[in-house]
């Protein structure tokens, strides 16, 4: 039975001199340092020796870490890709394939943005007067103070109050609603398109390109970034094989690697991406994973925060 830490990442950049210095990210700075510290008390491994371990070919080495990245941004190129190369080290990076596709803004985006610049009393607010605007004339859904009970639960990262706004915009409302709440949210907080941020966010073909010829791994993390455990069959299944397809360059369809969006996923989820020809799934369960022992699609994931220098919540997860 092999242990392996797996750690997570989203932005990685220059919070300080960004356009969005509050977005929640890991500073440059932090995050070479936490690689310093995982090179030194880990044995950083590939996404490649992943997969042989959970095909029984190989024994991964004794504190075995994989680095992934999710999302797609720039500044994973721009910032952590650079600084990987350095230590010789290989990032796996999970790019939704509407990001660059067709360089349009995913919604979890439009959400993290609004969060960075508003003050979240107000977003609250403007989000509860645009659920009850639109309740009865062509959506239904709950009363409003009831969603926010069920839903505006805190958790180890996020207020209650903005776990109700990402819930809400994110997979609650019926989608086209979604969609036009939080346009109209962007439009009134952050004063750019989204478009101009969408080309600002997210790598180029051309760059995980790069990546990909320098060592880097790529895999699948959906087409849109939905809750694909949340979608009907037909919308799961059209949304994973139009992540297949844009991504077909970068991947072995034969043996390819999910990372769930949110975490999220069904055994519907997890049955049919089996037969697409994944190998190996990513989750946000927060444990070390037990190569043999887990479920080789469902392996559970640290976030960067639970290491140093954010913190050691590692210590307390190792392998239960």
């Amino acid at each position: 039975m092999n242990q392996l830490h797996i750690v997570m990442y989203h932005y990685t950049r220059d919070l300080k001199h960004s356009r969005y210095p509050e977005i929640k990210g890991l500073e440059v700075a932090l995050f070479r340092e936490q690689i310093e510290f995982l090179k030194t008390n880990f044995q950083i491994v590939t996404m490649e020796e992943v997969i042989a371990a959970c095909f029984r070919e190989i024994d991964l080495p004794e504190k075995a870490m994989l680095l992934t990245f999710d999302d797609g941004y720039i500044d994973n190129y721009t910032f952590a890709f650079p600084i990987l190369e350095e230590f010789g080290l290989q990032g796996s990076f999970f790019i939704p394939g509407k990001t660059f596709v067709s360089h349009q803004l995913l919604d979890v985006n439009k959400i993290h943005h609004i969060l960075a610049v508003a003050d979240i009393r107000d977003l609250v607010t403007d989000l509860k007067k645009e659920m009850d605007y639109y309740r009865g004339q062509e959506y239904a859904y709950p009363p409003t103070e009831e969603l926010f009970q069920k839903y505006g639960v805190a958790n180890r990262f996020d207020s209650g109050e903005i776990i109700f706004v990402k819930r809400m915009l994110q997979t609650v409302l019926p989608e086209r609603l979604r969609n036009q709440i939080s346009s109209k949210l962007f439009t009134k907080y952050m004063g750019i398109t989204e478009e101009q941020l969408a080309y600002e966010l997210y790598m180029t073909e051309e760059q995980i390109r790069t990546m990909k010829r320098r060592g880097m791994f790529i895999g699948v993390h959906g087409y849109d970034h939905y809750w694909l455990g949340n979608l009907t069959p037909e919308q799961m299944k059209e949304d994973i094989s139009r992540a297949l397809d844009a991504l077909d360059e970068f991947i072995d369809r034969q043996c390819w690697v999910m990372n769930y969006p949110y975490g999220n996923y069904s055994q519907e989820v997890v049955r049919y991406i089996k037969t697409q020809g994944a190998c190996v799934g990513l989750t946000t369960e927060v444990r070390a994973a037990q190569i043999g022992k887990d479920e080789s699609l469902l392996l559970p994931r640290f976030d960067c925060n639970d290491f140093p220098p954010k913190s050691e919540n590692y210590l307390i997860k190792q392998g239960e």
